[in-house]
């Protein structure tokens, strides 16, 4: 199947990043989002990219208007009709993320191929809230989207290999590096990185160093380009919390139990970056 349109549903952080790097690359876009302030607010933030991008002398202006008018802003899920795949990026939460999927589902075409940007939930389980499970997969892209070159592409127990070799194409004609990964909680890239940034608030909490200090131990010592707790500001402290709770969830063990720190830093709304503050102040 050859996806010319994509659907993304989601005009936040990643969905708005999915549709910069679509754009970009001669796809055309339907980013879907509750209103219309959220999705003028998305392709707000896109033309900002773009616009870094130029000064950058990575792009020219005539890339910049060509990729903006690849990308069409709606609040109506019928717009996705046009879509080959259709991502939903919305919040990471199973709950909300199956409501999405079973409109979806009953709305786009038999042969329209859906994806979920989840980052730790499962793919096999989303698959079975839809009616076509063979034709649902996992497209967890990292952000920010237009520069990070992964994306895992994680199959269910009931992906035919048609669906992942179409998404791998996409993925590829994105520029992007694709890895295929069985389904797991947190796949493999999160699995491993979010128990680090959990284990860093640990640290934190405990006193063993400033953030500044274990932020840059991490960075001098293992050669990471950000400390962990930078990047949990980046990702936000919310998503930090609840894919731990995921995994403490589904495996059952405690070394999974989120750092009463990291609780604590969300209930009081310091989520990082988004908010103005987390473990820093932006």
């Amino acid at each position: 199947m050859a996806i010319q349109t994509v659907g993304i549903i989601g005009a936040g952080t990643m969905g708005n990043g999915i549709a910069q790097a679509c754009a970009v690359s001669g796809i055309n876009v339907v980013m879907v989002d509750i209103s219309d302030a959220a999705v003028q607010k998305g392709l707000a933030t896109v033309a900002g990219s773009l616009d870094r991008l130029i000064k950058k002398e990575k792009i020219s202006e005539a890339d910049k208007t060509a990729a903006l008018s690849r990308i069409k802003i709606s609040t109506s899920y019928d717009d996705l009709k046009a879509a080959q795949l259709v991502i939903e990026a919305a919040t990471e939460n199973y709950d909300l993320k199956v409501k999405i999927l079973k409109q979806v589902d009953a709305l786009v075409g038999p042969d329209v191929i859906v994806a979920t940007n989840t980052s730790s939930i499962s793919i096999t389980q989303l698959a079975a809230a839809t009616q076509r499970a063979d034709r649902f997969i996992g497209m967890h892209f990292f952000n920010p989207v237009p520069m990070m070159a992964l994306v895992e592409i994680i199959r269910g127990l009931q992906t035919s290999d048609a669906t992942h070799d179409a998404v791998k194409a996409m993925a590829l004609a994105l520029g992007k590096s694709p890895i295929t990964v069985k389904n797991a909680p947190g796949f493999v890239v999160n699995r491993i990185l979010v128990p680090m940034i959990n284990e860093a608030f640990q640290v934190l909490s405990e006193g063993t160093a400033t953030a500044e200090d274990i932020d840059a131990g991490m960075k001098l010592g293992c050669n990471q380009p950000i400390g962990p707790l930078a990047l949990a500001d980046m990702i936000g402290l919310d998503v930090c919390l609840a894919v731990m709770e995921v995994y403490l969830k589904e495996f059952g063990d405690s070394k999974y139990r989120p750092c009463f720190l990291l609780r604590e830093m969300v209930a009081a709304g310091r989520l990082g970056r988004k908010t103005g503050q987390g473990v820093y102040t932006y």
